[in-house]
């Protein structure tokens, strides 16, 4: 790894400080070098705040070195006006030497107009420093404005002998503490959590953040009939719900309702939540929920719990390839699944 790749490296780890904070943004990680030392480290902390090279220029003591530093920063800078100026701007105005990028932004808004402002400022600027990390990092923002949907996990636990509930869909608890607090990290990471109709009713969840500290997700369910009864916890006010519907659109306390067209159904609640500018979305069931997802492709990555408990007779879980991973979770394994056809 040269030098370039290592203070880039140490960028992406800065980056990924902001997760669970700064979306509808990419998460965004930059250091400043001068003379192989580092004078300056910053990262996007929170969605309308400082984005990250502001806070890495504040943070050089001695800025009369910025002239003649290098600027590693994972993805391109801003070049227009949004919450916050131009981050362009602000490294041609300290006429930084040099600066190494992992990613272009492929949003349209900035998409190489931060290189050109850099390049004509006589600013040296070198691209694509492993692009492919930079691109795990911000899979979320980068596949919204791909396929103008979310990052799509699905996420359940199963059993050894593969059922994800009994007949009577009861299914606590198949997988064990470790495993359940996990998920609450992953719930405050993400902007928004799903659940179908069936779950709701035979399970009352809250999918709210509890074993873990962090922001609650947008909850989603669907509810295509409005048959749910309207005293379960997803329906408390709590926390923003949205509920997709075919009876109905309305809009109350923290609940959503929208009516969508049966036809493509799926589809069209996924470009709703684009539009409202939710970039992630954990589905977390049921089975039949999940297998319509895995039916049509549209998921990224799947999560999958696998208990040590056996119940012989069930719901069945659904089946999924592209297995890239298995973690050791206490006395659970943890599948991990990428969906490479939708990079």
């Amino acid at each position: 790894m040269n030098k370039d790749e290592q203070y880039i490296t140490r960028a992406f780890d800065l980056a990924a400080n902001g997760l669970g904070h700064v979306s509808p943004n990419p998460m965004v990680g930059c250091v400043i070098v001068h003379n192989d030392k580092i004078i300056g480290e910053g990262w996007h902390k929170k969605y309308g705040e400082a984005h990250a090279e502001v806070n890495a220029i504040n943070s050089v003591k001695d800025q009369s070195l910025l002239p003649e530093a290098t600027v590693y920063v994972t993805l391109e800078p801003c070049s227009h006006f949004g919450k916050t100026p131009p981050c362009a701007d602000l490294l041609v105005k300290h006429k930084v030497k040099r600066v190494v990028i992992a990613n272009i932004d492929s949003n349209p808004l900035v998409g190489g107009k931060g290189v050109k402002k850099l390049e004509d400022a006589g600013i040296e600027v070198i691209t694509g420093i492993l692009e492919d990390k930079g691109w795990e990092v911000n899979k979320r923002f980068f596949t919204t404005l791909k396929h103008k949907r979310p990052y799509i996990i699905l996420k359940w636990a199963q059993t050894q002998d593969g059922f994800v509930a009994r007949k009577n869909y009861d299914s606590k608890w198949i997988s064990n503490e470790s495993s359940r607090k996990m998920v609450h990290k992953w719930r405050s990471e993400e902007d928004a959590i799903m659940v179908g109709t069936n779950t709701v009713e035979h399970d009352n969840p809250k999918l709210n953040v509890r074993s873990w500290e962090g922001r609650n997700p947008v909850r989603i369910v669907i509810d295509k009939r409005l048959r749910l009864d309207k005293e379960l916890a997803l329906f408390d006010g709590s926390q923003p719900t949205i509920c997709y519907n075919l009876m109905k659109d309305e809009e109350n306390h923290h609940l959503t309702f929208v009516q969508l067209d049966e036809n493509n159904f799926l589809e069209a609640l996924l470009h709703d939540l684009y539009d409202r500018n939710l970039h992630s979305l954990i589905v977390e069931g049921g089975s039949l929920l999940l297998n319509n997802f895995i039916e049509k492709g549209l998921w990224n990555e799947a999560l999958v719990f696998i208990s040590p408990q056996q119940f012989e007779e069930g719901i069945a879980a659904p089946a999924i390839n592209g297995l890239v991973e298995t973690q050791q979770v206490a006395e659970d394994q943890l599948l991990i699944f990428k969906n490479l056809k939708n990079g």
